[in-house]
């Protein structure tokens, strides 16, 4: 299986990207609401993948977080949500707003989505409940981390990073441990200039 994807972006477009990595060119269908977040054409780009094996196809899903895709394999355990539906269903909504609308028990907000009735839209949130990733600590601490993570990405804007990027890189650095503002820049650094 193929976990993630690091390479070039050789084309992007609403049906898919296509990543190149050592000269081989990966198509990846990714949610439409992170395309834009993807970076241009001839950039570097890294993306946490799903691989879908069936007997006439090999697909991959691609998503710029751990997150992202945590919610997309949730999504098809549950009966009846495909590949082509989950990714409809993060494309429908950021991932973030998807978890609040599974766990505040929106189904008004969630069958907004297209291609996801109210009836389906009450079944996602009675069987995902409790199983989507938690979208981190509440309180001062959690704040804290928001507000350190927010000034490195302000930083890195600052040194003519773009902000997808430097928010993608920060994200990492955060994941990898790092807390303390000149380590998370630094380490972001090296995921930006890899």
């Amino acid at each position: 299986m193929i976990a993630s994807l690091k390479g070039t972006v050789q084309s992007k477009k609403p049906e898919g990207v296509i990543i190149e990595v050592s000269g081989v060119g990966y198509r990846v269908s990714v949610p439409l609401c992170s395309l834009a977040d993807i970076p241009e054409t001839g950039e570097k780009v890294f993306l946490h993948t799903y691989t879908h094996v069936r007997e006439d196809a090999l697909q991959l899903f691609g998503f710029l977080s751990e997150e992202e895709r945590k919610v997309f394999t949730t999504l098809l355990g549950i009966s009846g949500i495909g590949p082509k539906l989950g990714l409809a269903i993060l494309s429908g909504m950021p991932v973030r707003r998807f978890i609040e609308s599974v766990n505040n028990e929106d189904v008004a907000l969630l069958s907004t989505i297209p291609g996801l009735g109210k009836k389906t839209a009450s079944r996602l949130v009675l069987e995902l409940k409790g199983k989507l990733p938690s979208l981190g600590p509440g309180g001062t601490h959690g704040s804290r981390e928001r507000s350190v993570a927010e000034d490195a990405i302000s930083a890195l804007v600052n040194l003519g990073y773009k902000k997808p990027s430097a928010e993608r890189a920060v994200d990492n650095a955060v994941r990898s441990g790092k807390d303390a503002i000149e380590d998370i820049i630094k380490e972001a650094l090296k995921y930006l200039t890899d």
